[in-house]
C-alpha cells in the first residue's frame, strides 16, 4: 500500500509534544515526512531534551499513524533535540520616570567628606532652581538624615497610580531617602550584600520621587557590592569622585575612577572634587595651611584626564553646619558658599556636555563573580 503524505500530516496535527500546547505542525516540531510504499519516516525537532518527552513523542507519532492512516505502516521516527540557547538572567537598570539625571557621588576611601559634599551640592542645586533628590546609599553609615536635620523624620506612604509608594522626606528644597530613616540611632546595619541591595532597590523604585532634575546618590566608600547593585539598578548619568589631597586618599580615588571607567561599567566621570584642600582659621581668613598636601586632586585630574571641579577648604563652620543639619552652602556671602556654587556649576556644565556628547549610560549585569558585562537598555 502506498501511503499518502498529506494524510499523515493531517493525522500528526491531532497530537502535540508534552508541555508544548500546540500540535506537531503548529509548533514547528515536525520537520519532514517521507513515504516509501508502506514505510514512513517522520523527522521531529524538539526543544526539550528529556528522554521521556522524546519517547512519548515517538510513541504518539507511531500510534496516530497506525490508528488514522494505516495500521500496518512501518513507521520510523527520527528525533533531534535543539534546546534554546540559555541566556544569563539579566538585571537591567530601569530609568525612573521623571528623573532626568542621576549622579553618583563616590570616594575611594572613607573620611574624605563625601556625604558633606553631596549634601552641599544638593542644596546648591536647589538654590539654583533645580529640582533635587538625594538617595543615601551608604547603607552601613547613613549620615545624610543628620546633615539635612531630618533624622527624626519618617517617609510617609502615598498612593501613586494605584500603588503604595514612599514619599521622600524633604528639607531645604531637597527630597531625601536613607536607610537611616528605618533604623534606630544606636542600631547597626549588619546586612549581607543581597539584603542591602534589596533595601536600596526599594528606596529607588518604591519611592515617589516625582519630577527631579538631579538625583544625587551618596555611595559608600570604596568599590564594592553596593556600587555594583546601584549600577545594576540604575543607569547612572555620571559620577563625581571626592578625595582629600594626600597620597593615601589619592591612591584610592584613582581606583574609584577606574571602577567607573571599567569597560563593563562605563559610567562617565564628570569630575573630581578636592575636599579639605587647605585649612583656614576663622581669625586669619587669608591664611592657608595645606595640612594634607597641595593640589593633590588637581594633579590627579590632569593625570587621568578628568575635570577638576573645584576645591573646598577645611573650615570649622563646614563641620559645624553638617552636625547641626544645615549645610554650609546655605550660608550667604561666605567662601564656602562660593566654593560650592563654582564646583556645582561646573558639575552641571559637565552633565550637560556629557548628555550632548554621549549616549545614555548602559546599566550592567553581573555575569560572574569576577566582573560585569554591559547590557543595553531597551
Amino acid at each position: 500500500m502506498k501511503l499518502d503524505r498529506k494524510e499523515i500530516i493531517r493525522a500528526l496535527e491531532t497530537i502535540s509534544v508534552a508541555g508544548e500546547g500546540k500540535n506537531l505542525v503548529e509548533s514547528g516540531a515536525l520537520q519532514n515526512v517521507m513515504t516509501f510504499g508502506d514505510e514512513v519516516v517522520v523527522d521531529l525537532i524538539l526543544s526539550n531534551p528529556a528522554l521521556h518527552i522524546r519517547k512519548r513523542a515517538e510513541v504518539d507519532v507511531m500510534k496516530v499513524i497506525h490508528e488514522k492512516v494505516y495500521e500496518k505502516a512501518k513507521v520510523k521516527v527520527n528525533i533531534k533535540v535543539q534546546a534554546p540557547e540559555k541566556k544569563m538572567p539579566e538585571i537591567k537598570g530601569k530609568a525612573i520616570p521623571g528623573i532626568k539625571n542621576i549622579v553618583a557621588v563616590a570616594s575611594g576611601k572613607g573620611g574624605v567628606g563625601k556625604s558633606t559634599v553631596t549634601a552641599n551640592i544638593a542644596v546648591t542645586l536647589s538654590k539654583m532652581g533645580f529640582k533635587v533628590g538625594v538617595l543615601d546609599a551608604d547603607i552601613y553609615g547613613p549620615s545624610i538624615p543628620i546633615m539635612f536635620d531630618v533624622e527624626a523624620e519618617r517617609p510617609l506612604s502615598v498612593e501613586v497610580d494605584g500603588k503604595s509608594k514612599m514619599k521622600p522626606v524633604e528639607n531645604y528644597g531637597v527630597k531625601v531617602l536613607s536607610i537611616g530613616f528605618f533604623t534606630k540611632p544606636n542600631q547597626a546595619v549588619i546586612w549581607r550584600g543581597p539584603m542591602a541591595a534589596k533595601a536600596l532597590n526599594q528606596m529607588i523604585f518604591d519611592a515617589a520621587w516625582g519630577e527631579l532634575d538631579f538625583l544625587l546618590v551618596d555611595l559608600p566608600p570604596g568599590t564594592g557590592d553596593i556600587h555594583l547593585s546601584i549600577m545594576q539598578s540604575l543607569p547612572i548619568t555620571g559620577a563625581v569622585v571626592v578625595s582629600t589631597p594626600q597620597n593615601v586618599a589619592l591612591a584610592d580615588a584613582k581606583k574609584g575612577v577606574a571602577m567607573f571607567r571599567q569597560e563593563s561599567i562605563n559610567v562617565p566621570v564628570l569630575g573630581l572634587i578636592e575636599n579639605m584642600a587647605y585649612f583656614t582659621p576663622e581669625e586669619l581668613p587669608e591664611n592657608k595651611y595645606y595640612i594634607f598636601g597641595k593640589n593633590g586632586v588637581k594633579n590627579l585630574s590632569e593625570d587621568i584626564d578628568a575635570r577638576f571641579l573645584g576645591e573646598i577648604p577645611l573650615v570649622q563652620s563646614l563641620r559645624e553646619s553638617g552636625d547641626i543639619g544645615r549645610p554650609a552652602a546655605l550660608q550667604t556671602a561666605t567662601p564656602l558658599e562660593t566654593a560650592f556654587e563654582e564646583l556645582t556649576r561646573d558639575m552641571v556644565e559637565e552633565t550637560v556636555k556629557r548628555n550632548n556628547d554621549l549616549p545614555p549610560t548602559e546599566a550592567i549585569k553581573i555575569t560572574t563573580m569576577a566582573g560585569c558585562s554591559a547590557v543595553k537598555k531597551k
